[in-house]
């Protein structure tokens, strides 16, 4: 039997809810398809934060390091100042294991309502390739006079000609793999220098491969066609903040942010995969959760650690049950164990 380890962080909020229902999910694939997940869960969060004080030790990471692959819930408590958690543990795992490639597909299932307008009964069908290391989130920058009339806040935005030449090189293969236009967006005309490096970038890789389509958007152009013109847009690949932006906008157009996984990988390491939703504290308990954005991540998890034909049968079942979650409002567990049923 084929064993993959699995190292679970169920997080804050509603993530040890969704977690526990993509891990009833995933056990259902593995019975179906004859393989064993070890699974490793770790206190890491804001309960942890709260208790000691410890956010990400280097022994953390380095038991983390250790597995095939890591599913988070979600980061973020209303008790721990802002960006407490989110630098000192989401943003640290992705710059210290370097998952610099961000995969956020947007998928509308069939008979799932579209939460901006039910004209949307097409297929909508978006992936964006966020640069996950860099950008605005590098965590550069500094504050001056605080408190007083002069006071200066700067963010840097970091990005390096290594890091955008292997996001848009990874990018153009999943172009090429989907057959599919490769959308770059940015905001060339005022950010000429972050532009202009993924600009050349563009031309540059692109040259390898001379079969994929490419179109350029500014941001807020691209916001504006994604709402009304959205099957224009197939593969997009962009910096941090925007892809950050861009794939909640996203969500918005294939039922909201409850059915939207993501992927934070390096290919061939060690990765991580969690819902694009955040912990939702209102909403911790309720069971009102929508497990499907990190049953979503679970099987984009099993194609990264080589089970592809175990995550076209997870996805096949959110596929096939996602309307009937949404009609009948069912709770987290119920609908989590709708999936793991249809999976068989």
């Amino acid at each position: 039997m084929r064993r993959h380890s699995l190292a679970v962080i169920p997080g804050d909020g509603i993530g040890p809810e969704v977690t526990e229902g993509a891990l009833m999910a995933l056990d259902a694939v593995a019975d179906a398809e004859d393989f064993a997940l070890e699974v490793t869960s770790y206190d890491l969060g804001a309960e942890r934060y709260l208790r000691s004080g410890e956010v990400l030790t280097d022994d953390d990471l380095q038991r983390l390091s250790d597995h095939e692959a890591i599913l988070l819930g979600a980061v973020g408590d209303p008790r721990v100042p802002p960006g407490v958690l989110e630098k000192g543990l989401l943003l640290k795992l992705r710059r210290e294991l370097d998952l610099y490639v961000n995969l956020r597909p947007a998928r509308l299932m069939s008979g799932v309502t579209s939460s901006l307008s039910p004209v949307y009964s097409e297929d909508i069908d978006v992936v964006v390739v966020r640069e996950n290391t860099e950008g605005l989130y590098c965590g550069r920058g500094e504050l001056t006079g605080q408190g007083t009339e002069e006071e200066v806040a700067t963010e840097v935005s970091l990005n390096t000609a290594a890091s955008v030449r292997r996001i848009v090189t990874y990018a153009y293969e999943l172009a090429a793999e989907r057959n599919e236009t490769l959308t770059m967006v940015h905001k060339t005309n005022v950010l000429e220098r972050a532009g202009g490096l993924y600009g050349r970038m563009m031309r540059e890789v692109g040259e390898n491969y001379p079969n994929v389509s490419t179109a350029y958007q500014h941001i807020d152009a691209a916001c504006l066609l994604m709402v009304t013109q959205p099957k224009r847009f197939q593969v997009v690949v962009t910096d941090n903040l925007f892809g950050d932006i861009l794939s909640d906008l996203l969500a918005g157009l294939v039922g909201g942010i409850g059915y939207v996984g993501s992927a934070n990988m390096n290919p061939g390491k060690v990765s991580m995969f969690e819902p694009v939703h955040g912990s939702a504290p209102d909403i911790a308990g309720t069971g009102l959760a929508n497990p499907i954005g990190a049953i979503l991540s679970a099987a984009m998890m099993l194609r990264h650690i080589g089970e592809e034909s175990g995550a076209r049968r997870l996805e096949g079942a959110v596929e096939a049950v996602a309307a009937k979650i949404e009609l009948e409002q069912l709770s987290t567990r119920e609908a989590a164990e709708l999936i793991a049923e249809a999976t068989t």
